[in-house]
């Protein structure tokens, strides 16, 4: 084989992959848009009127999830099956967006932690990653730490709602987070950076808990904790 057909042998596989990616991209905007639609949704909840309508905002999330399962199926024919690590980068970003969400409705509904494992099934692919597309461990934590970002933020808001017993509870929760987190030992720098983050919110929440304290404000919500959430 000549040098020149070789070079033209080596633009052909540059060519499939460029076309690949290309394939890849438009199904992660697509992805991506879907997302959008999820947070915007759900940014409802921050507003004075939207506590009393958590569930029907939970419910029609969970509807567009069903989009995001779709989505996520055209997704895993565009790559061939074992090449997962080699395209990752370009859906990692939304996949973490996309554990945030459903991380952000599973509490909204029980206030609890979303598993890695329910997570994989509310967007339609494998927790395994030996069984092919998965939720990759770290794309998991880190879509956790944006729930408790947006958890402190909802604290505040809860407050100027009247709303003085959710800042407790979500305290308790992101203080359980806190320390689940403080068991690893994370190797990856920007999962690291990220988790050096939950300080912050860790520090945020606890100021509104201090506020609500001094204001005598906590008494009304322990009073009211036994009531519905």
């Amino acid at each position: 084989m000549s040098v020149s057909d070789m070079f033209i042998a080596l633009q052909g596989v540059l060519t499939a992959d460029q076309d690949i990616r290309e394939e890849i991209r438009r199904e992660v905007q697509a992805l991506e848009q879907t997302a959008r639609e999820i947070l915007t949704l759900l940014q409802g909840v921050h507003q004075g009127a939207g506590f009393q309508d958590i569930p029907k905002k939970c419910q029609k999330a969970r509807e567009h999830f069903g989009t995001v399962r779709t989505q996520l199926e055209s997704l895993k024919t565009k790559f061939p099956a074992d090449q997962y690590y080699r395209f990752h980068e370009h859906w990692r970003f939304v996949l973490q967006r996309l554990v945030f969400l459903a991380a952000f409705v599973v509490y909204l509904e029980s206030e609890t932690l979303v598993t890695r494992e329910a997570v994989a099934e509310i967007l339609g692919i494998e927790a395994d990653r030996e069984r092919g597309f998965h939720l990759d461990i770290e794309d998991y934590l880190s879509g956790v730490l944006t729930l408790a970002s947006e958890l402190a933020r909802l604290a505040v808001n809860s407050v100027t709602a009247g709303d003085y017993s959710r800042p407790l509870r979500i305290s308790t929760f992101i203080n359980e987070l806190d320390s689940g987190f403080r068991l690893l030992n994370l190797k990856n720098d920007s999962l690291r950076k990220r988790y050096d983050g939950l300080k912050y919110d860790v520090k945020k929440i606890e100021e509104v808990v201090y506020d609500l304290s001094i204001r005598g404000l906590n008494k009304e919500a322990t009073v009211g904790a036994g009531g519905e959430k």
